[in-house]
């Protein structure tokens, strides 16, 4: 059986055909089971990314099949309840067995979408997390970066992850997560500045990850500043990344000030290439990653392919390789990938011309018809990442979907709603 996104567990027949068509609507895979037993068959079967399970069933209510997970073990993606009659009571007691979230019935479109949406995004920091950071490598460089982190990790300071663009900040901010204790990352970026104070709340003795920070605006900049002033007395750890030290525009580099309050403790996260002589142990947990996270089967690579990757730059890095290593395995034939398929696949990336390479813009139109191309090709870029699913294209992109669908038809940029979209907004 094919793997799914998500696993739906309910009685009510009506409940879980709702759902389904929802979901599916919005380009999720969806499995259905009616009962405990059917849910246990099927999250061996299909192992779900997430499982949306109803506290009342008949023969095994949904609390116990929890128990029931955790106890074995098997309680490996986000699990969130829903019921239309379940006290405070049984939402706590979910929560500290396991459950990441609790929906109330009948379920509002936009929460059901939202709590999925992070659920999914939840499940796949817990298995990249699962890459712990010895994984990375043994090279000299990665012994300095964990030598660098040894002492980091028992401070309580604010931390600034340095690095190139596709480092693996968030791979390295999980460094520092005591075992159970919260983390938390804004939905959208907005929410620094317009609810900084219940960030804080959420991340009480745990760590508030901020992303990189160097692509924010001078407003989200100062949001994080009154963060940090407020963060030792609600005891959160602060982390924020930076792939741009200097030479970037104006509201894509830290503010001197916000940068003084995040120098205590700087950490400098290596460039790829400079670890050439890990790359077939990286190639290799990246297969098992995407094995695990994507149901994508694993691929050998030839010693020629490796040979290839070795020599490569990575201007990416981490999130270059891993989108080259998941496209070779997808297109593998033979269940092998050759220096031929490696070299295509990287060829393709050289053979940009200069401009392109270096931003891909002709910075002798005017500045109006920059802005406009530069909107464009994002919002483009987006919607094919998405699979042109817009309601993920919204929460990615930080806008809602009303505002999106106008900036879009500004752009000219064609576009379909789904009628799970179009109800979101009414």
């Amino acid at each position: 059986m094919r793997s799914s996104d998500i696993l739906i567990v309910d009685d009510e027949i009506g409940i879980r055909d709702l759902l389904s068509e929802i979901l599916q609507d919005e380009g999720y895979t969806v499995t259905l089971a009616e009962n405990a037993e059917e849910a246990r068959q099927l999250r061996h079967q299909t192992r779900p990314a997430m499982v949306l399970l109803d506290i009342w069933m008949p023969d095994c209510d949904g609390i116990t099949l929890l128990k029931e997970w955790a106890k074995n073990g098997q309680l490996t993606m986000p699990v969130v309840m829903m019921s239309g009659h379940a006290s405070i009571d049984t939402a706590v007691e979910a929560t500290r067995i396991g459950a990441l979230d609790f929906l109330e019935k009948p379920i509002a479109l936009q929460k059901l979408l939202s709590t999925v949406d992070r659920a999914l995004k939840y499940g796949e920091m817990q298995a990249a997390s699962g890459l712990s950071l010895d994984k990375l490598g043994n090279s000299p460089s990665v012994q300095e970066l964990n030598q660098a982190l040894e002492p980091a990790i028992k401070q309580n300071k604010p931390v600034l992850l340095t690095g190139e663009r596709g480092s693996p900040f968030g791979l390295v901010a999980r460094y520092f997560q005591k075992n159970g204790s919260p983390w938390v990352e804004p939905g959208k970026t907005e929410h620094i500045v317009d609810i900084p104070m219940e960030l804080l709340q959420k991340a009480a003795g745990g760590i508030l990850y901020l992303g990189d920070i160097s692509e924010y605006s001078k407003s989200l900049q100062q949001g994080i500043a009154f963060l940090l002033s407020k963060a030792e007395r609600s005891n959160v750890r602060i982390i924020c990344a930076s792939s741009r030290q200097n030479g970037a525009a104006e509201n894509q580099v830290i503010d001197s000030k916000l940068q003084e309050a995040l120098s205590a403790c700087v950490i400098k996260i290596p460039p790829l290439r400079s670890q050439p002589d890990d790359m077939a142990f990286l190639v290799e947990q990246i297969l098992s990653e995407l094995a695990e996270t994507q149901k994508i089967t694993p691929v050998r690579f030839s010693t020629a392919a490796l040979d290839i990757l070795r020599q490569y730059d990575w201007p990416g890095n981490f999130e270059q390789l891993r989108g080259v290593v998941k496209s070779l395995a997808l297109g593998a034939e033979g269940g092998e990938v050759d220096e031929q398929a490696v070299g295509a696949v990287l060829g393709k990336m050289n053979r940009a011309p200069v401009s392109e390479m270096v931003g891909g813009f002709n910075f002798n139109m005017p500045l109006r018809e920059l802005r406009e191309e530069l909107e464009r090709r994002y919002f483009e870029y987006h919607i094919v990442q998405e699979s042109h699913n817009m309601s993920r294209v919204a929460q990615k992109v930080g806008l809602e979907r009303t505002h999106l669908y106008r900036k879009l038809k500004q752009l000219g940029i064609n576009f379909s709603r789904r009628r799970g979209d179009k109800g979101a907004d009414e």
